[in-house]
């Protein structure tokens, strides 16, 4: 019960979020066509604490780990459709800005084989994107993820800034646009 109340809680400062703050909201005018469903918050919001599963079985880690750069994290599943649409965008975003100050971090949730992730990305032709889990969907839950695909956009100190809920198109010149600005904001400070 407490979970769910965190994540209802969660998801309505996330909804009513108006831009305000610091460099984040550098990226409330590059929003168009679909990225105008990017609510970027007022302030930042902590993020999930919770461990998940690398690739291969590696492990475990948190999103803790990518302190340091700006994190597009996007939560999706085998199963879901629009998912298959915005992997390849994703994986496109990664070749093209991924490095020290930016990377694309994508995390399975719910159930999903590794095989079938495996076999999900070569259909799909991804190469550059992690193929975390989150089997049991403790990060997704604490995080208030309510249906695939939610990609939220993380600060360099590991807080929410900014999040969209369904598919978006990652290959558009907005999203391009906002992932430079929050890229080049690092190097102006």
């Amino acid at each position: 019960m407490r979970k769910v109340m965190l994540a209802l809680v969660y998801t309505a400062l996330a909804v009513g979020a108006n831009p305000s703050f610091g460099q984040s909201a550098d990226i409330v005018a590059l929003r168009d066509g679909d990225m105008k469903k990017l609510v970027v918050h007022d302030s930042p919001v902590a993020t999930s604490s919770v461990a998940f599963d690398l690739a291969d079985g590696a492990g475990t880690t948190t999103l803790e780990a990518w302190r340091g750069k700006y994190v597009l994290v996007n939560f999706w599943a085998t199963w879901c459709a629009p998912c298959r649409k915005e992997m390849p965008q994703l994986n496109a975003l990664q070749k093209e800005f991924g490095g020290e100050d930016f990377e694309v971090l994508t995390i399975a949730t719910g159930r999903n084989s590794p095989e079938g992730i495996k076999r999900f990305f070569e259909e799909a032709g991804v190469d550059s994107l992690p193929r975390h889990q989150d089997p049991k969907q403790a990060v997704a839950s604490q995080m208030g993820i309510f249906g695939l695909p939610i990609t939220v956009i993380m600060d360099p100190e590991g807080r929410e800034i900014a999040r969209l809920r369904g598919d978006a198109d990652w290959s558009s010149d907005s999203a391009k646009a906002i992932i430079k600005a929050l890229i080049d904001s690092r190097s102006d400070s």
